[in-house]
């Protein structure tokens, strides 16, 4: 669900609107007087400061996470660029293949950032491993006819182009832990249902009832949107990588 923030957003508002009546009502089986609407007042006030601080911590993991995936698309175009301009060193026919493979390659991992359809994903992951396969094959028999400089140079960068990719799945893995999601879902259903059993003007349909669910439900589905790498409105688009293509067609 958290790769459909839109659907996080529905469904908080909705959880926690729910909640704010639910504590109305149970609240109209019995009177609050003025020390305990008060007592209550101060607890609402702590919980509350407790439900921003938490959603301030997991939306810096979101924009880290966020901020994580973007250098990671930024290294690998820096990777597979340096190659495509080291295979060079390599004879004409070697360096045309070694070329023809990261081009190909590129592709791949611009579908990679491109793609939604999750369907597409594992079609695309083969592809990739197999031109990692061929593309390592391809210089390590190549090695052993070239200086050994060269050689060097050729095999550390397709070793960097390799190390980019694990590197960047690993960021695209990397998301907020479920468990605190049900940490602060379930804070911000204690809130919002506290809201509403202390709430004096629970008996009319009041604007200030509806706004504590609304302002908490747009956090979470600004959070849900910047962890989730495929769904939702702020995406990373793969720049660098089309540059990089761009470029490539011209040698």
């Amino acid at each position: 669900m958290m790769d459909h923030p839109a659907l996080v957003f529905a469904i908080c508002l909705a959880g926690l609107w729910l909640a704010a009546h639910c504590g109305a009502r149970w609240c109209r089986t019995r009177r609050l007087d003025e020390d305990e609407r008060s007592d209550l007042g101060v607890v609402l006030t702590a919980a509350l400061t407790l439900l921003g601080l938490i959603i301030g911590f997991t939306f810096s993991m979101a924009i880290t996470s966020y901020h994580q995936r973007k250098a990671c698309e930024a290294t690998e175009a820096n990777s597979i660029g340096t190659e495509l301009a080291r295979a060079g060193l390599l004879p004409p026919a070697d360096a045309a293949r070694v070329r023809d493979l990261l081009k190909r390659y590129l592709h791949q991992r611009i579908l990679f950032y491109t793609t939604r359809d999750a369907n597409r994903l594992p079609q695309i992951a083969d592809a990739t491993s197999q031109l990692q396969t061929d593309l390592w094959t391809t210089v390590q028999d190549r090695a052993p006819s070239q200086p050994a400089a060269v050689a060097t140079l050729v095999l550390s960068g397709m070793n960097e182009v390799l190390d980019a990719q694990g590197y960047t799945q690993a960021a695209w893995w990397d998301r907020i832990p479920t468990a605190a999601w049900i940490l602060m879902i379930a804070i911000a259903l204690c809130c919002s249902g506290l809201f509403g059993y202390t709430s004096r003007q629970f008996e009319r349909e009041s604007v200030p009832f509806f706004v504590l669910p609304l302002i908490v439900a747009i956090s979470f589905f600004l959070i849900a949107d910047l962890d989730s790498p495929r769904g939702g409105v702020v995406l990373i688009h793969p720049r660098n990588l089309e540059s990089v293509a761009g470029s490539a067609q011209m040698r």
